[in-house]
C-alpha cells in the first residue's frame, strides 16, 4: 500500500473508490443528439484505464424538455440514453472506476430558442446576463413537473447501473431558489432560507422514494454567491448542515461564487494568471463543520496542490478536471513514480472556453483530448525507423519532434534562435500568462529524455537539411507578422509582436487595429495601457476580440476598463499618412453603401497593427524539388490515419510536409494537432 494520500481509498457509503483523485462533472460537448455514443464514451473510459477513481459525467444533464442544453449536453429525459449510459459505466467499471452523472434543470440558464422552444422557467422574470432569456416565472404545475423529471431521470442513471448521482446547484434552478437574488416567488418557496430550500427538499425526498437509500445522490452547490444580496457564507454553512441533516444526501461537492456573468464564471472555475485553488480553504471550512464527505475542485491543475488537498483533510475527494484534459494519465504516472512525466495544465481555458461558444472541448497542447477514438494518447512504435529532421521548434516542431522520436525515430531539429518557443516565448513574457511556457517546457523535457538532438542558433538551410539525409523533413517556422494590410502608409505601422516583444516602446497616443480578434492584439493592449498611454482599440468584427472568447477575455477587460481604454468595433482602418510629427489615421466602414460618408479620422502618434501571420516557408519552398512527395499532403489519409505514401517525384529525396503556423495562421492547439496527426503515421 503506497503512503500516498493522493492514494488511499475512500469508502463512500458501500462504494469504495480506489484512490482520492477525481473528474468533476463537466460536458465537454462531444454527444450525439444529446447521447454519450462511442467518442463520448471513450474520452472517459481513457481516464478510467489510468487510474481516476470516480469519473462524473455530464456537466448539467438536462432533465427536462424546458431545460435545452446550450451545448452539446447530455437529454436525461430521454429513455434512450439508458443504454448508452451503461455502455459507458459498464466500461469504466471494468476498469475500476466509478461512474456518476450530474443532473439538472437549467432553469434561466438557457435560452428560449434552443430545443423545443420552450419558454425558459425560473423563480422570478430575472433574466441571466450570459444567457440572455427574460423567463417565465415559476407556476406551481412547474414545480410538480420538474420535481418528476428530476425523478425520472435519477431512476433512468440508476438503471444505467452508475454509481450514483449529483445534483447541480449553483446558477441553475435550484440555486436561483436558494438565492434572494433570483428568486421572488410568494407563498411557500421564498421567504426565509427555510422556504427557499423547500424545493430541493421535496425533489430529494421523491428521488429517495424512488431510487431508494442506497443510490448515491450528492448535491455540488455554491455556499457563497460573493454577491451583494445574494447567499452568503453563513447562508452556505446553513445549507451544508441542513443538507447532512436532511439524511438524504450523501456528499457535498462545494463551490464558491455565481456564474450569471462571464466575469463570475471565470472566478468561479479561474484561468491562468488567476490564483490556483482559491475556493480550497473554503471548501474546507465546510468540511470541518459538517464532518461529512466533502469533494472540490476549481483549478487544482498539479499534483502538489491535490495532494495538499487531501493530506490536510480539507477535503475527502480533489477534483482535477481540466489537468485530466491535459493529461488522462495523471494517476498512472503517480503510481509508477513519473510525476515529472505529467503534461500541465496551463490554464489557457481553451477547453471550456471552446464549450460556451458552441464548440467541442480541445486541451491547447493535447490534441488527443476528445479525439480518443482517432489519436493516441500513447504513441505506439514504429516498424521502421527513420531520420526525422525538423526545422523549428515551437509548439507544433517540438510536438512533431516528441512524437516522432516516441515513434522510435532519429529525430533532429534545427531552431534559429538560442532557445525553443517560438510565439509562445512572446506570449509567456505577459505575467499572467506565463504559464504558456510549460507547453514548451514539458516537450523539451520529453525530447530530451527521448534523445532528440536540437541545434539551436542555426538557421537552417536546404544544404543543412540535405546534410543529415533525412527520410522525412517537417517545416514547423512558424510565421512573422502581416501588416501590409492597409490602402497605403503600412511603413508607418508596427505590429503588435513589436510591442510584445518590447523592440518598440508604447506610444503616448495609441492606435491599435485589431483585425484577428486573437490574443496577440490584447496582450499588447495590456503593455500599452499600462504604460499609461491614450489607447482606442478598434476592430473591424462585430464583437470584441472574438477568438479569445469568453473567459480569457475577462481579465484582459479588467486591465484595459480600468486604465479608460476606448473601444470601437465595426470599423476597419483604411490608410495612415503623416501629419506633421503625428499619424493621421483614416477609418471607413464595411457598412458603408454610399449614403453617406462614414470616413473617421484619428490623429495618433502610434499605430499597431494585428493582422495574423503570413507562413515563414521560404526553406519549404527551396526544399520541395528535392523531396518525393513535392510537399503534398493526401488529406484523405491523413484523416483517416493512414501513412503518407504519395509519389510525384522518382528522384527525390525525403518526404516533405509543414505545419502549424508555416501553412497559414491558426493557434497553437492546430499547430500541436497537425504534428501529432501527421508524425504518428510516419
Amino acid at each position: 500500500m503506497s503512503s500516498d494520500p493522493l492514494l488511499q481509498p475512500y469508502q463512500l457509503k458501500h462504494l469504495r473508490l480506489r484512490n482520492r483523485i477525481m473528474v468533476t462533472a463537466h460536458e465537454p460537448a462531444y454527444s450525439e443528439n444529446g447521447m454519450p455514443t462511442e467518442r463520448y464514451r471513450a474520452y472517459h473510459v481513457e481516464r478510467a484505464k489510468a487510474g481516476v477513481a470516480l469519473t462524473m459525467t455530464a456537466g448539467s444533464a438536462a432533465v427536462s424538455l424546458d431545460s435545452p442544453p446550450v451545448f452539446d449536453n447530455l437529454l436525461v429525459y430521454k429513455d434512450e440514453i439508458v443504454p448508452w449510459m451503461k455502455e459507458l459505466t459498464d466500461e469504466c467499471h471494468e476498469h475500476g472506476a466509478a461512474v456518476m452523472i450530474q443532473l439538472t434543470h437549467l432553469g434561466r440558464r438557457t435560452r428560449w430558442d434552443k430545443g423545443e422552444w420552450l419558454p425558459a422557467v425560473s423563480p422570478s422574470h430575472k433574466r441571466e446576463a450570459s444567457h440572455r432569456a427574460f423567463p417565465k416565472q415559476i407556476e406551481d404545475w412547474d414545480i410538480d413537473r420538474i420535481i418528476k423529471d428530476y425523478t425520472d431521470a435519477a431512476e433512468r442513471m440508476q438503471a444505467a447501473g452508475l454509481d450514483g448521482i449529483e445534483l447541480q446547484a449553483y446558477g441553475h434552478l435550484m440555486d436561483q431558489f436558494w438565492s434572494p437574488l433570483t428568486n421572488t416567488l410568494d407563498g411557500p418557496y421564498n421567504g426565509n432560507l427555510e422556504n427557499r430550500l423547500l424545493f430541493t427538499f421535496d425533489l430529494l425526498k421523491s428521488i429517495r422514494r424512488r431510487v431508494g437509500d442506497e443510490f448515491i445522490v450528492g448535491l455540488r452547490y455554491t455556499g457563497d454567491e460573493m454577491l451583494e444580496g445574494g447567499l452568503t457564507p453563513a447562508g452556505g454553512m446553513s445549507i451544508s448542515q441542513r443538507l447532512k441533516e436532511s439524511g438524504m444526501v450523501d456528499f457535498l461537492n462545494i463551490v464558491r461564487g455565481h456564474i450569471d456573468t462571464d466575469a463570475g464564471l471565470t472566478d468561479l472555475i479561474p484561468i491562468q494568471g488567476m490564483r490556483n485553488s482559491p475556493h480550497l480553504d473554503f471548501a474546507g471550512e465546510i468540511r470541518a463543520k459538517t464532518d461529512f464527505p466533502t469533494f472540490h475542485g476549481a483549478k487544482i491543475p498539479d499534483v502538489a496542490t491535490a495532494r495538499y488537498a487531501i493530506a490536510s483533510g480539507k477535503v475527502d475527494m480533489v477534483g482535477m478536471t481540466r489537468a485530466h484534459m491535459a493529461d488522462p494519465h495523471i494517476v498512472r504516472k503517480i503510481i509508477a513514480g513519473k510525476e515529472d512525466d505529467i503534461r500541465p495544465c496551463v490554464g489557457a481555458n481553451y477547453c471550456l472556453d471552446r464549450i460556451y461558444q458552441g464548440g467541442a472541448a480541445y486541451c491547447i497542447h493535447n490534441s488527443a483530448t476528445g479525439r480518443e477514438l482517432t489519436m493516441p494518447h500513447d504513441i505506439p512504435k514504429a516498424e521502421q525507423i527513420k531520420k526525422v529532421v525538423i526545422v523549428g521548434a515551437g509548439p507544433g516542431g517540438l510536438e512533431a519532434a516528441r512524437v516522432a522520436a516516441e515513434r522510435g525515430h532519429e529525430v533532429v531539429v534545427f531552431e534559429a534562435l538560442p532557445d525553443a518557443g517560438g510565439q509562445i516565448r512572446l506570449t509567456a513574457q505577459s505575467p499572467r500568462r506565463h504559464e504558456m511556457i510549460s507547453i514548451i517546457d514539458w516537450r523539451i523535457n520529453q525530447c530530451e529524455q527521448l534523445g532528440v538532438t536540437f541545434h539551436f542558433n542555426t538557421y537552417a538551410e536546404a544544404d543543412n537539411v540535405q546534410a543529415e539525409k533525412p527520410d522525412v523533413v517537417i517545416i514547423a517556422t512558424g510565421g512573422l507578422p502581416d501588416t501590409e494590410v492597409l490602402d497605403s502608409g503600412n511603413n508607418l505601422v508596427v505590429s503588435t509582436w513589436d510591442i510584445l516583444s518590447r523592440s518598440i516602446k508604447p506610444g503616448s497616443n495609441v492606435l491599435l487595429y485589431d483585425d484577428a480578434g486573437d490574443h496577440a492584439a490584447l496582450q499588447a493592449a495590456e503593455i500599452v495601457a499600462n504604460s499609461g498611454a491614450q489607447l482606442e482599440i478598434i476592430t473591424p468584427d462585430r464583437s470584441f476580440a472574438p477568438e479569445v472568447m469568453a473567459m480569457n477575455l475577462v481579465p484582459y477587460m479588467r486591465t484595459l476598463q480600468k486604465q479608460d481604454v476606448t473601444f470601437t468595433v465595426t470599423y476597419r482602418l483604411k490608410s495612415v499618412t503623416q501629419d506633421g510629427g503625428k499619424l493621421l489615421a483614416t477609418i471607413g466602414s464595411d457598412y458603408d453603401d454610399g449614403s453617406r460618408d462614414f470616413t473617421q479620422t484619428r490623429q495618433v502618434d502610434q499605430v499597431i497593427i494585428n493582422h495574423g501571420t503570413l507562413p515563414f516557408d521560404d526553406l519549404y519552398f527551396e526544399l520541395r524539388p528535392l523531396s518525393f512527395n513535392e510537399g503534398e499532403v493526401n488529406y484523405n489519409d491523413l484523416i483517416n490515419g493512414k501513412p503518407q505514401t504519395l509519389n510525384r517525384n522518382s528522384e527525390g529525396e525525403f518526404q516533405l510536409f509543414r505545419i502549424g503556423d508555416a501553412v497559414s495562421a491558426r493557434n497553437t492547439h492546430a499547430a500541436i494537432y497537425d504534428a501529432l496527426r501527421l508524425v504518428k503515421d510516419i
